[in-house]
């Protein structure tokens, strides 16, 4: 079974990276990041395939510069989901995985999303929308579950 696994900057990627090492070698994995994302890039492991896009949104960007980028995600999105001929796409939910999960359902994906563990009471944008359709959603604290009633508590990644 092939991955694709989103990583975002910080604690998106050492969450997913971390992720990656307790799977081990069960999975083949490619991953999707930011062209700018270069701490993430060099932390994977080994020869992996790497699909890059561009950000969601950037600190002070206007609502036109957001809807461009959002605009090319959803392109983004369509030409890596199919060149990565994954089985799913997993995300602990940066800005730009909500455009690829989306793509990734309407392309027959599975789609597994784990809320990011800094959201311990409140659910993230993305993880409301993403919620709607993942076919196996997580979350990393139990008050969460209150919120996410579908949602898997299997504790917490770090």
């Amino acid at each position: 079974m092939r991955l694709l696994v989103v990583l975002g900057s910080g604690g998106h990627t050492t969450q997913m990276l971390s992720l990656v090492r307790m799977l081990g070698n069960q999975f083949e994995y490619a991953f999707i990041l930011a062209k700018e994302d270069e701490l993430s890039r060099e932390k994977i492991e080994g020869e992996k395939s790497i699909f890059y896009t561009r950000k969601a949104r950037k600190y002070g960007d206007n609502i036109l510069k957001t809807i461009y980028n959002l605009t090319w995600l959803f392109i983004d999105a369509i030409r890596i989901i199919r060149a990565s001929q994954s089985d799913a796409l997993v995300s602990a939910g940066p800005g730009i995985a909500a455009p690829f999960s989306i793509i990734a359902k309407a392309f027959g994906k599975k789609v597994i999303f784990i809320e990011d563990i800094s959201r311990v009471s409140k659910p993230s944008s993305t993880g409301k929308i993403v919620y709607r359709f993942a076919d196996l959603f997580f979350v990393q604290w139990p008050d969460l579950s209150k919120t996410y009633p579908k949602a898997i508590y299997a504790g917490r990644l770090l």
